[in-house]
């Protein structure tokens, strides 16, 4: 009776998910985002452009990149569901994760995970830009 309940629940699940897909088309005109200044979001320590933004694709995952003016953050660190990796691609940055701290420069990826507190900053004296990659679970 379990086995089949499962196996019913997961035939609904892919039909579910293919109906998502024939919902939205994705085509070389809409999976590629070059970088538009004119889009982006600005913060109080600097600006935000979403190469893949959360309601592009069904899981929730996202691609953001962040920059943020030297010596500032764009938050304090953080808890939230999910977990999150950050990207460096210029500047060096202050990781920061329950409680200690390091530094990185270009190329380096920070991973937080699920429940972390964790937090990242400008540590620099030039811009930092980093990409933030994140699913958003509430999808």
């Amino acid at each position: 009776m379990l086995l089949a309940l499962t196996a019913k629940f997961a035939s609904a699940q892919d039909q579910s998910q293919k109906r998502s897909a024939e919902a939205k088309k994705y085509t070389i005109e809409n999976c590629i985002n070059r970088f538009d200044s004119s889009k982006t979001v600005k913060t109080s320590v600097g600006y935000q452009y979403w190469f893949i933004a959360q309601n592009f694709l069904e899981d929730g995952l996202t691609v953001k990149m962040s920059v943020v003016g030297p010596r500032q953050a764009t938050h304090a660190p953080h808890k939230h569901p999910g977990d999150e990796t950050f990207f460096v691609l210029e500047g060096t940055a202050q990781f920061y994760l329950d409680g200690k701290t390091t530094t990185g420069g270009a190329y380096t990826s920070f991973y937080c995970p699920v429940g972390s507190e964790h937090g990242i900053s400008n540590a620099g004296n030039t811009e930092l830009k980093y990409l933030v990659i994140r699913k958003y679970l509430n999808k």
